[in-house]
């Protein structure tokens, strides 16, 4: 499992390591990492022409020292201070012992466009609100040249708590970070501009409970059901569907179609797709009686393609086992009637339903994705999954936010949520909690989107279709 921490934590835990250390000793095994990943990089270090932005923290330090590094092995190092009177007074005097030079940076434009490696320590991981005009200025430059960049700790213009950016930012390849994940490495949109992540052990001990994590297949694989020899489809788990409606028929086939390979033993679906689904899988269980006297279920899903159906909506929600609601149940559920619920409830927007839910504009909630989910948790009282390119899955409880980012670009496709919601129901029903089965389903069905599109487009269906792959895949 990949786990991130907060700056405080982070800092709480350096402050204690160097407390252990001689003076500089962590600076110099961060600086020995993030030189390594830059020769890794680069290939080939001796001739290579490598420019430093150097900010004023420990990023320009451990920046300077890398730099120091690589001009050791025979590089070309430059580096561009951006406070020259505050520039980390050791790092700059080991960069020139090594044969480095400095710039201005208002004489850096030549430098960077020539330069094959860009090394970003411009600001730590305590940065907030974007970044100074002179900075902002710099980090144009380097987009408009060929040089690869890394970026030391965090891309800067990036906040590591928040995930959040506000304004220019570093589009980092290569991402050095210490310790630890900070949380805008794993979330969008600071995700985006890390590029691949590289973590650097330098010994911090850090809190058994992490700020935001993000499963990995050793994890879901644990999490996965599996049945037992004296199993049958009822102790597997029933999952109920109530979905679907004369305008939107397919919503009700594509969840039931999630929910066939979710690990229930048997989907129960009520609606008035009933012949839609039946045509396609003939293995579900039917009933036009509503979902209370529909027979026993140990989850529902409602929601997708419901439209106006308010009624079947609030008689799920009624019901004592756990519930997902997504798209059209969402407007219809009533916020009161979410909170009262005292059986586990999961919701699964995507940005612009959280908006809605939140009553703001659905940039501000796509610019502040944990702030979003967190808030929506803590507000209905319900474990909350927020899709996107990368999905949160966040408890009223609060504890750490899970993330998700196995998912595909083609994903973004009609009917897709309806196949996520149909699989994350059915695990509920087959014993998985909330938070559980949100994010292995969010794990699973981005797994199934890479396998299903391969590079090119994909239907929902070519993705539910995909998901026993990904459960093998994970289980290997």
């Amino acid at each position: 499992m990949r786990s991130a921490y907060g700056v405080e934590t982070v800092r709480a835990a350096e402050r204690a390591l160097m407390a252990r250390l001689p003076e500089g000793a962590l600076m110099q095994r961060a600086a020995a990492g993030l030189a390594a990943a830059c020769a890794d990089l680069l290939g080939r270090v001796y001739g290579s022409r490598v420019v430093l932005l150097v900010g004023s923290g420990d990023n320009g330090g451990d920046a300077l020292y890398a730099g120091a590094r690589l001009a050791r092995r025979g590089a070309g190092v430059t580096a561009v201070l951006l406070t020259p009177e505050r520039a980390h007074a050791g790092g700059l005097a080991a960069l020139r012992r090594a044969g480095g030079v400095v710039g201005a940076a208002g004489s850096a434009e030549e430098a960077l466009l020539r330069a094959d490696l860009v090394v970003d320590g411009i600001v730590g991981i305590g940065g907030k609100g974007g970044l100074r005009p002179e900075a902002a200025r710099l980090v144009e430059t380097v987009r408009r040249s060929r040089a690869a960049v890394v970026a030391v700790d965090l891309p800067s213009g990036v906040e590591a708590d928040t995930g959040e950016v506000r304004g220019a930012a570093v589009r980092a390849d290569l991402t050095v970070t210490f310790g630890t994940y900070k949380p805008g490495l794993l979330v969008d949109p600071a995700r985006e501009h890390a590029g691949v992540v590289r973590l650097v052990d330098i010994g911090l001990e850090l809190p058994a409970e992490a700020e935001l994590e993000a499963l990995q297949h050793a994890d879901v694989a644990r999490l996965l059901p599996v049945p037992a020899a004296e199993s049958d489809k009822y102790r597997r788990g029933v999952v109920g569907i109530a979905a679907g409606s004369a305008r939107y028929p397919g919503a009700a086939v594509l969840a039931v179609a999630g929910a066939l390979r979710g690990g229930a033993g048997a989907v129960r679906y009520v609606g008035p797709a009933a012949e839609a689904v039946i045509a396609r899988f003939p293995e579900t269980l039917v009933s036009d009686r509503g979902p209370a006297k529909a027979g026993r279920v140990q989850a529902w899903v409602t929601g997708p393609g419901a439209g106006d159906d308010a009624a079947t909506v609030a008689e799920v929600l009624a019901s004592e086992v756990p519930v997902l609601l997504d798209a059209d149940g969402l407007r219809l559920a009533e916020r009161d009637a979410v909170r009262a619920r005292t059986a586990p409830t999961l919701m699964t927007p995507h940005a612009g339903e959280a908006a809605a839910l939140l009553g703001v504009a659905r940039e501000e909630v796509e610019g502040a994705r944990l702030a979003a989910v967190r808030e929506l948790a803590a507000v209905y009282r319900a474990t909350v999954l927020l899709k996107g390119s990368t999905t949160l899955v966040a408890d009223a409880a609060g504890g750490a936010v899970r993330v998700n980012a196995t998912g595909t670009g083609w994903l973004a496709t009609a009917g897709s949520g309806d196949v996520l919601s149909g699989l994350a129901g059915s695990l509920l029903a087959s014993g998985l909690a909330a938070r559980d089965a949100g994010s292995v389903a969010a794990y699973l069905h981005g797994l199934a989107g890479r396998f299903a599109a391969e590079g090119a487009p994909a239907g929902a269906h070519d993705v539910a279709d995909r998901i026993p792959s990904a459960w093998r895949d994970v289980r290997r």
